[in-house]
């Protein structure tokens, strides 16, 4: 076994050993949802933000009153799908307001003792930011309904008849609430944020500035049709047009000296199967599923599940809201129906021999 030694606080293998050195791991398939490059290329000021102009000309307005009153900004909930930038609102508030930032996510706040320790630091004027916070278990959210209304909390010391409470008071605070799934945010919760923002899908131009502009912090030269063409594709999600932005900047290193030209973006797209769509292996795998098995629908999503082998709510939280965003999907109450749309799409036409009631063909 290579004995190890420290270099620069990290260790490196010792540089005498001549055993053999183990070979890389086997390539991990490109995702073009994957979360790991949001935060080298994610906005650091709401002036830098591409888009949302909605909520970006909303939220100017709140900071600005609450600079001018010198107060803490009320409490914000941002909602919407994933990817779209409910994080970087989050992460450019504090910065604008110039206070301190606290991040947690709800799964990790299991009792109340975890979210105290965030409470009980947060200083005037500071922003608590949760992700996913419908997910909060209700312990924890009643827990911080107190904190949220008269910032204060309420720890009971003791059991039986010698327990005792004691009120904790709180600094002003903020408290910043993201979620994927607002209908699942209980209403007591949803009514204590003041400000109720909500994110949309992106429009293709302004995915296309967002990539002009990474490719810049990336020192990646692109063109202004591949910019168009990476944005086309990724579903109106910056997430998704930031890591098709990486994966184009590999195979234009590796195959074209470095510049993403329109016909260096298609072939790099391609050949992680990305359509112009924006329909990738799994959603055509699914589409071709529904048509070659279920003859178009209507069929169920455990039935679908079991025919490719995946989750039943994987397909309904990964799959199915593009398929359905795009009109090539149809949820009915006897179950899915694949559209014209997608039969067109995947140059198909419905085989006039092939009847099944209440199907497309």
């Amino acid at each position: 076994m290579a004995r190890q030694r420290i270099i620069n606080g990290s260790p490196d293998e010792d540089p005498d050993d001549e055993s053999p050195r183990p070979p890389l791991g086997p390539k991990v398939d490109f995702r073009p949802d994957d979360e790991k490059h949001d935060d080298e290329l994610r906005p650091q000021r709401l002036e830098d933000i591409v888009g949302q102009r909605k909520v970006v000309e909303r939220l100017r307005i709140m900071l600005d009153a609450a600079k001018k009153r010198q107060e803490p900004l009320g409490h914000v909930l941002f909602d919407g799908p994933p990817g779209l930038g409910k994080t970087t609102f989050a992460t450019v508030i504090p910065k604008e307001l110039g206070t301190d930032f606290q991040i947690a996510s709800a799964p990790a706040l299991t009792a109340p003792k975890d979210v105290l320790s965030y409470l009980t630091n947060a200083s005037y004027g500071s922003v608590l930011f949760i992700d996913e916070i419908h997910r909060l278990p209700p312990a924890v959210e009643e827990f911080i309904y107190p904190a949220m209304e008269d910032f204060r909390v309420d720890i009971s010391l003791g059991e039986g008849i010698n327990a005792r409470t004691i009120n904790m008071p709180l600094k002003r605070f903020t408290m910043i609430g993201a979620t994927t799934r607002s209908g699942m945010l209980t209403a007591p919760l949803r009514d204590r944020f003041v400000n109720r923002l909500h994110v949309d899908f992106y429009d293709e131009p302004d995915l296309a500035e967002i990539v002009q502009r990474n490719s810049r912090k990336l020192r990646t030269e692109i063109e202004p049709s591949a910019s168009a063409e990476i944005a086309r594709r990724s579903r109106g999600t910056p997430r998704k047009a930031n890591n098709l932005l990486y994966w184009c900047r590999d195979y234009a290193d590796s195959k074209a000296q470095g510049r993403i030209t329109d016909d260096v973006a298609r072939r790099a797209l391609e050949m992680i199967e990305v359509d112009h769509v924006g329909l990738d292996e799994l959603d055509r795998r699914y589409l071709m599923i529904l048509i070659n098995v279920f003859c178009g629908g209507p069929a169920g999503v455990q039935a679908i599940g079991h025919s490719m082998n995946c989750p039943a709510d994987t397909l309904e939280d990964e799959i199915e809201p593009f398929l359905l965003r795009v009109g090539f999907l149809q949820r009915t109450p006897r179950g899915r129906i694949v559209t014209a749309a997608a039969l067109a799409h995947l140059g198909i036409t419905a085989p006039p021999d092939k009847p099944a009631q209440g199907s497309l063909f």
